[in-house]
């Protein structure tokens, strides 16, 4: 088998927090705690989970902009960490990211050609008229016209900054985007549109995804695979079509409990959580969502659980001791 085009290992991230006059180190913040992840070539991995779970952070890790505390984050079965900067550079343009809000990741400074030409400059790649050439494939191939080159991102609705943002990641031709939340800023008809555009890019393409959301109805339509994070750890992973038939962990259960249902007279798995995800700085001990578990036992304070196979083909994970 060929090794994952994307792979994180044990992969942790910790921010310093300062306080007092002199702004000394007074407490380290875990976002990511010893994530495991892969991405084979043409899948979509979701990652889902409450807000300050840490999957945007995962997410940029993913790509180069935090740096891990610990663990190895490989690029086709290449770890990044031991490689020299440029070899660095060349890995990096086959992982891409497009950011949550498509306004604040474009320079308002800078008109949309000179946006897309950024990442041409960065990597001295195709110059003159074949830039131009490129530059104006992209936009097509977003579904934009070329006299969009010659506005500024104010000038442009939301969807068309996305699809910007899109453009630019697909310039270094990558062969996997980290896409981050890229439709919760967008107004509900503008989402299906871009929805539409990412599934004809990954077919003409042959890209793969990490698709981040809070918003498990498209999660489900789109992931092959969902991993499931909670306060920094992954606490379920399945094919999607497993893992939205048969949540196995109670924070999975409790979070599809929560979406809408068409039918509400149907009986649900269980009753949407209550209270609010604790703080990093302040993690339980033990498995970290026993404070919030209908079904914590004595144990669950006392030791963390280990991601474990759950099912009998082998596919569906889960980190909790009553499974």
């Amino acid at each position: 088998m060929t090794a994952p085009l994307l792979q994180a290992e044990a992969l942790s991230v910790e921010f310093p927090v300062r306080g007092g006059l002199f702004r000394r180190e007074v407490a380290r913040l875990r976002a990511v705690d010893g994530v495991s992840l892969e991405v084979r070539a043409g899948e979509v991995l979701g990652v889902v989970g409450e807000s300050g779970c840490g999957k945007t952070t995962l997410g940029r890790a993913m790509v180069g902009l935090y740096p891990p505390t610990s663990g190895r984050l490989l690029v086709e079965g290449r770890d990044v960490a031991t490689l020299g900067v440029a070899a660095r550079r060349l890995l990096t343009r086959d992982v891409q990211m497009v950011f949550q809000d498509p306004f604040a990741s474009l320079n308002p400074r800078k008109r949309i050609r000179q946006i897309l030409e950024v990442p041409f400059e960065v990597h001295g790649l195709a110059v003159g008229a074949e830039r131009e050439a490129r530059i104006r494939e992209l936009v097509e191939l977003v579904g934009l016209a070329p006299e969009h080159l010659d506005r500024w991102p104010h000038e442009l609705s939301g969807g068309q900054r996305q699809r910007i943002g899109i453009a630019r990641a697909l310039a270094l031709q990558p062969k996997v985007m980290v896409l981050d939340e890229p439709l919760s800023a967008l107004d509900m008809s503008i989402q299906s549109q871009v929805l539409n555009l990412l599934v004809d890019l990954q077919q003409r393409l042959g890209l793969s995804y990490v698709f981040i959301s809070h918003d498990l109805s498209i999660v489900e339509y789109l992931c092959d695979t969902v991993a499931v994070m909670y306060l920094g750890r992954v606490v379920e992973t399945a094919p999607a079509a497993a893992l939205f038939a048969a949540p196995r962990h109670p924070y999975t259960q409790a979070l599809l409990a929560a979406v809408p249902d068409p039918v509400p007279r149907r009986e649900r798995i269980a009753r949407p959580l209550e209270g609010d995800v604790p703080s990093p700085l302040q993690a339980p001990s033990g498995c970290s969502f026993h404070p919030r578990c209908p079904l914590a036992q004595p144990r669950c304070r006392e030791s963390v659980p280990e991601l474990r196979v759950v099912d009998t083909a082998g596919l569906q994970r889960a980190a909790c001791h009553l499974l």
